[in-house]
């Protein structure tokens, strides 16, 4: 049986919290900021000049003066993006600042049920083929670093390549014009945490100053990039990188630019079509409600629809766009609903204690486009290193892994090519997350693979959930006043949303929806509303919670709401 959470409090460095609080920080935010590692003010500089500057990335100045040469003999330039909502917003990115410094450039995106991922040989191929012609330049965007078969093609068919990309890197680099990775080999850039979006941002950034240099454009002149953040925050986000103070700042630059109305028209439809307020717009807005709306479009069709919804500048086009992203979404919750109930029942036996340190799954019918959201959703309720499998067509299966914090996802994988060569005929990924292709029946023999590696990397066959808190909410902040500071504020990977902890006394509780407990909880002398979305069972009178402080706002009036997120008897 999996275990019930463990419980702990972060432990706020004391002195920084009260360096913080007497620079003029809310006592309570400085104690979360220091509980997250931040030290002084120095380290919540969220401006742009205080942006790492791009000179820093391995060969992005290369790679600059490269695109300026092409766009000085008007060289055709192609930009091939990845399927997910980094990928499309790192594109989007591509194209709107390539065409404003005067590129003539056009984008593919891989069909992930047809060429695979990123820019393999198939990809060279269609590429040569496109309608606006065979490219002269190929730009990679959230991908590219594993490819080194398809740069080779592409060489071989006289069409240079520059990679842009933040995936690790492999053994073997890609033999191509330039790369730009943070986590290449020998890159110091600071910052190993960008996404796809914030890798072409900087080369965006290095162009236009490459540009100013050659006097091309004027020393001040050239396009406005910042007008591009609201892409840059919507792509790091959705990708869950970690919020390191440069990601946070690229993030809260393009909140800002959103909730002051000045963003993309792609994303003012997503936003209206998901019922959200941009004046108020949050980091969870992009991550669960913009962000897997761009998603849907990779994961069940074509990415070039998000493509295009984020290119656009006609209003009503994106919207159009949008709704379209909207009613695909739709389908893939659908879908995704279905594939978990078959999973749960293919896992029934880990409910009874029977399987060890992973969960490794595959059904003949599922969609390889969701596998990834299924994967997820049964790491999170087992918490074990999850892999969801689908069919792929030629008798290959294709798998979508998602880990917990112990287990470093594609180290588990490279292991087991080594100790089964031949077995994983295609991996790649990072500690959290990976993808791989088995052929088919190779899976009853990859299942006690991945199981013996989990626990040879690790030393362990089973895992403690732990849920990490910020410990009890002083009784003066429970108020939606500063319900709405903390919303303001930038939490995310690595910098987590507030958890509180506090004990509370039920004065009622009923579902909602047929699918939520709302409550009415009692501390001290204060009553609270609450909810624990997708519970059902009743409570105990006494609880101990742990929660987060939200906004809850009904027919104008706001108030503050407990989202619970955990509870158990005291």
């Amino acid at each position: 049986m999996v275990e019930s959470p463990k419980l702990s409090i972060r432990s706020p460095n004391l002195a920084h919290a009260q360096r913080l609080e007497a620079s003029g920080i809310h006592p309570l935010l400085a104690r979360l900021w220091a509980a997250r590692g931040v030290m002084s003010q120095d380290d919540i500089k969220l401006e742009w000049p205080a942006l790492l500057a791009p000179k820093g990335l391995t060969q992005v100045e290369h790679a600059a003066a490269l695109l300026a040469d092409a766009i000085a003999a008007n060289k055709r330039m192609l930009i091939v993006a990845d399927y997910d909502c980094d990928g499309a917003t790192a594109c989007a990115v591509g194209l709107r600042a390539l065409r404003a410094m005067g590129a003539d450039v056009d984008f593919l995106v891989p069909n992930r049920f047809e060429t695979g991922y990123g820019l393999s040989p198939a990809v060279i191929d269609l590429a040569c083929l496109h309608p606006k012609g065979k490219p002269d330049l190929i730009i990679t965007v959230d991908n590219g670093i594993a490819s080194v078969e398809g740069v080779a093609q592409a060489n071989a068919m006289g069409i240079g390549v520059i990679v842009t990309d933040h995936h690790l890197p492999g053994d073997v680099l890609p033999d191509a014009l330039a790369i730009v990775n943070p986590n290449q080999p020998g890159c110091g850039f600071p910052s190993k945490n960008l996404a796809g979006v914030g890798v072409i941002f900087y080369l965006m950034l290095a162009l236009r100053a490459e540009l100013r240099q050659r006097a091309i454009i004027p020393a001040d002149g050239g396009p406005r990039l910042d007008a591009l953040a609201d892409l840059v925050a919507l792509g790091t986000v959705a990708d869950v990188v970690k919020l390191d103070p440069n990601n946070r700042l690229l993030v809260t630059r393009g909140l800002d630019r959103v909730r002051r109305g000045l963003m993309q028209p792609g994303i003012r439809a997503l936003f209206a079509v998901a019922s959200r307020d941009p004046m108020t717009a949050s980091a969870m807005d992009f991550g669960f409600a913009i962000g897997p709306r761009i998603n849907a479009a990779g994961r069940l069709t074509d990415m070039s629809l998000g493509i295009r919804c984020l290119t656009t500048d006609d209003d009503t086009q994106a919207l159009e766009l949008a709704r379209e992203l909207d009613s695909i979404n739709r389908e893939r919750r659908q879908i995704e609903t279905v594939m978990k109930e078959q999973a749960l029942v293919a896992t029934r036996d880990i409910e009874a204690g029977s399987i060890g340190a992973s969960v490794c799954v595959f059904h003949p019918d599922w969609h390889q486009g969701v596998v990834g959201l299924v994967a997820s959703r049964l790491k999170e309720k087992y918490f074990r290193p999850t892999i969801a499998f689908a069919p792929a067509g030629d008798d290959e299966i294709r798998g979508s892994g998602r880990s917990i914090p112990d287990v470093h996802l594609r180290d588990v994988l490279d292991l087991i090519s080594k100790r089964h060569p031949g077995l994983i005929r295609k991996f790649g990924g990072h500690a959290m997350a990976a993808g791989l292709t088995l052929a088919q029946n190779d899976f009853e023999r990859f299942q006690p693979a991945f199981e013996s590696a989990v626990i040879e990397l690790t030393g362990s066959n089973s895992f403690e959930p732990l849920i990490e808190t910020d410990g009890s909410l002083e009784s003066g902040y429970a108020n939606a006043q500063v319900a709405a500071m903390l919303q303001k504020e930038v939490w995310g990977a690595g910098f987590p949303a507030p958890l509180f902890m506090d004990d509370f006394r039920i004065k009622s509780q009923r579902l909602v929806g047929e699918k939520h407990l709302k409550l009415s909880l009692e501390r001290g002398h204060q009553r609270f509303d609450a909810i624990w979305f997708g519970h059902t069972e009743s409570l105990p009178e006494f609880i101990r919670a742990v929660y987060k402080l939200e906004q809850n706002v009904w027919n104008g009036m706001v108030s503050v709401q407990l989202v619970i997120e955990y509870a158990c008897a005291t």
